[in-house]
Parts: C-alpha cells; structure tokens; sequence
C-alpha cells in the first residue's frame, strides 16, 4: 500500500464490547483498517466461557480473527493481515476490505495520572495513543460501545466513535409506523379513475399512481374525508395502488374472541392478525395499548374456532427488570410461569368475555385454553420447525437481530409468527430503541407482501396508565 492510500483510510481500534456485540465487526469497516489490542484478545478469551450470545459472539470473533491469520501470512502480521473482500449487494466486483493489524510490539505511551491503575480500559487508551503518535498523518479512532471509556478518550484528545453498523435507523421516531393517511381529497380526485370490484366477500380498490409518498404492501391507509373509512394496501406500483377494505373489528358482530377493536389502530391490528396471507404481524406499541390481548384473542379465534392452527406457542425474553430471582425449579412450563404474567392477566379477560355458561362453564373452557397454549422458552428454539403453530414472541424488543432471526425462521409450514414489544422499555444491555431486534425486522420486513406492521399509539388500560405513561 502507498502512503497515499493508508492515509486516505482510517484506522480503527477496536474494544472488546464492539466484538462480543457483534462478531462480524471485523468485516463491517468496508475499506479501513483495524487494529486489536493483545488485552482485547486477552479479554475475549475469559469472555469465550457460557452458553450467553456475548459468550458466543466472542468465540466466533477468535475463529474470524483466527480465520484472517490462516489466510493471510504469520509474517506479514506486523504489515497487516488482508480482512478479505465483502460480496456487493448489487451487480459488481467484489469490495476489497482494509487490513488487520495485531499488537506485536510494546506501546508504551504513558496516560496522564489521571487515569490511575492498570485497567484495560486504560491500556486500550495507551495503546491509542502510541498509535496516533506512530501514525500523526492518519485517523486513528477508538471504537467502542462504552460510554465511560469514550468519555475518557475525549478527554485525552481521542477521537473516538461508538459502533454505529448494528443501528438500524439514525432516529426511533424515523421507524415505519405501518399506517398513513390518505392527503386530503383524495376520492374526489379519483373520479372517473377508480375502480372497484368484490372478491370473497371482501371490496377492493385500485387508483392509478401510488396513494402516499411512501407505499408498502399491508400497509394500512385511513381517510378523513369519510367516517371509519380504513383500506390495507394489497399492492403497490408506480402505475397503480390496490387496496382491499378493512374489516371493522369495532363492531359487536365482529368481535374477535369477545374483543372488539377501541380504535383505528387496534382495528388495523386485528385485520392484520385474522389475515392468513399474512406471516408475520409486528406491534409496537406503550404499555396498555393492547398488544398482548389482541394477538392473544386472534389466536385462540384462530385455534379454537377457524381450526386454522393446532396450538398457540408463547414465548418471551427472560431478562428481570429488578433483581435477578435465582434459580427456578421444575420443567420448562414451570421455569417461565413467573415471566408469563402477562399471558395469565390476558386469559382471564378473555374468559370473562363468555357469559352464558357461568363460573363452572368459564373455569372448563380456561382448562381447555391451558392446553391449547403451550409456554416455550427462547433458550430450546434452535434447530426447532413449528408447522401449523401461532407463536407469539413477547417483549420482543429486548431481542437482537440475531436472536430474532433464529425464532422467525423456526416458523414452519402453516404457522404465523407475531411479535410485540415496547421498543422504549428495553432492558438488555447493549441494546437501544435503534438497535433492538424487533426494530430491525420492523425496518426489513415492510417490502414484503406476507408481513404486516402497526404501531398502538393509544393506550386502552385504564385512566390511570395512561396519565402514568405520559407524565412519567
């Protein structure tokens, strides 16, 4: 390489916590180079022990990292290791990534005193700053995703970056809501161009053009030009917009399992879920808008009625919000009892929804729902195929990319996967609102036409969490 090339990349110092939290990083800096310290190696060799994903992302980033020496040369280690070539997305050659650079030599630039002890975090500063040193016609940055050590770099003249690859929006409120409204107007321009027809009792639409700015299929449009009048987008082009009309869950006739949609959103919800051209159903939304109860109420509609899934899978991330309670003893049911309350509280409204057969009618027909939900653990999900199953993913949102990934594909034949969360109540460390699993099948999954996304933004608990929501 030329002087002129290495000082037009950068060169990036990589801290532990950016490799145990993702461990293709190595291959996620495109043209620059990266340098590892001996103490990041050091760490993720106590860090490689347990069954976690932090555990096994760090032994991956030594196989990656080991991978790279083994096509490389052991002596070219100080010249730096070729990373290798990243597959373009598009028509194209191959891009070529940077180099990797491994400490083979003390650097031993002094931090101020200051910054006392020989911790880690410290030897990784050092480090950084030998480089910036040895290097003063190069960007040299220290890649981290802790906060306190890129505080600390700062304040010695560090530039440093948090690992930015994983985020999957730049802004939360930027996030696909799956639902607009219609401009102003918009079916009095359409005379004379629209067209409509029915098919299995169901009204479609098709306008020329597209309908919004941004259009997706299953997305839900609402007009204000007519009462309640609501349409799902069925497919969308640049030369024509169909739509099919939704169905009113509001109404009494419709109910879904006794449950009737109290708003725009929740009916949009309710059309989603009773949908069986549509795989996967997302719903984001606050505390109390309804998401567990309304997913629950379209599966046992859909099991115990329309016979069109034999059971109902629930499963959710055991992450406390408090303390850690210890170990849990019994079988796998009993293990995630206590991190089901939620499921619990939603079956006995439900139950209470069946008035005509009295206390000893709703105490049998809760026995029989029992077995017909089965409570699953995240934790026995790899290498499972569920066919004909509504599985439910709770507190999705506490999920990564990854982890989601392996339960969306356990989906088999036959089988709708739902996932709720509140991406604002995220309790894994390392994740955030932009970041979050949930997000990022949110953001992936609006191009396609069997997947479905709307966001609750009306709370229906009680007077009381909805004022606790908003002011607290």
């Amino acid at each position: 390489m030329t002087s002129a090339s290495v000082n037009a990349t950068r060169l990036f110092v990589l801290d532990t916590n950016v490799l145990m939290h993702d461990a293709t990083a190595l291959y996620r800096f495109q043209e620059h180079d990266l340098f590892i310290p001996m103490v990041v190696l050091e760490e993720l060799d106590m860090g490689k022990k347990g069954l976690s994903e932090v555990a096994r992302n760090a032994r991956q980033a030594s196989r990656f990292i080991d991978r790279i020496i083994d096509e490389g040369k052991a002596k070219e280690i100080a010249a730096g290791l070729p990373i290798g070539k990243l597959e373009l997305q598009h028509d194209g050659e191959p891009q070529p990534l940077g180099r990797l650079f491994l400490q083979t030599e003390v650097l031993s630039e002094t931090v101020p005193g200051t910054l006392p002890g020989s911790k880690a975090d410290n030897s990784i500063l050092s480090i950084t700053l030998s480089l910036q040193a040895k290097h003063p016609g190069r960007d040299v940055v220290l890649v981290s995703k802790d906060i306190n050590l890129r505080i600390k770099a700062r304040i010695l003249g560090i530039h440093t970056e948090d690992y930015y690859n994983d985020k999957v929006l730049d802004d939360a409120d930027l996030l696909y809501t799956g639902m607009d409204q219609l401009p102003d107007g918009f079916w009095s321009n359409q005379t004379g161009k629209l067209e409509s027809w029915k098919e299995n009792a169901r009204t479609y639409y098709r306008v020329p053009g597209r309908a919004a700015a941004s259009c997706y299929p299953n997305q839900c449009l609402y007009s204000n030009d007519v009462e309640n009048f609501e349409v799902r987008v069925t497919q969308c082009g640049a030369d024509s917009t169909t739509f099919v009309l939704a169905t009113d869950y509001r109404k009494d006739n419709h109910n879904v399992w006794g449950i009737q949609a109290r708003n725009r959103e929740q009916n949009f919800a309710l059309n989603l879920l009773m949908d069986p051209e549509v795989d996967l159903v997302t719903l984001l939304g606050v505390a109390g808008t309804g998401k567990t109860l309304l997913a629950l109420a379209a599966g046992l509609q859909q099991t115990m009625e329309a016979k069109r899934y034999k059971e109902i899978i629930i499963t959710r991330v055991t992450i406390p919000v408090g303390e850690d309670i210890g170990f849990l003893p019994g079988t796998e049911e009993e293990k995630m009892e206590p991190w089901m309350g939620a499921l619990h509280d939603n079956l006995e409204v439900l139950n209470r929804t069946d008035t005509t057969n009295g206390d000893w009618g709703r105490e049998a027909t809760a026995d029989l729902l029992n077995k017909r939900i089965k409570i699953r653990s995240l934790n026995f999900m790899r290498g499972r195929t569920f066919l004909n199953r509504y599985i439910i993913i709770d507190e999705a949102q506490n999920l990564t990319s990854k982890q989601m990934k392996t339960l969306i594909t356990r989906a088999g034949p036959g089988s709708k996967i739902v996932c709720l969360g509140n991406i604002s109540q995220i309790d894994t460390p390392y994740l955030s609102e932009i970041t979050s699993g949930l997000t990022y099948v949110v953001d992936r999954f609006r191009n396609w036409e069997h997947s479905g996304h709307i966001t609750l933004m009306r709370g229906e608990r009680s007077r009381l969490a909805d004022y606790a929501s908003e002011i607290l």
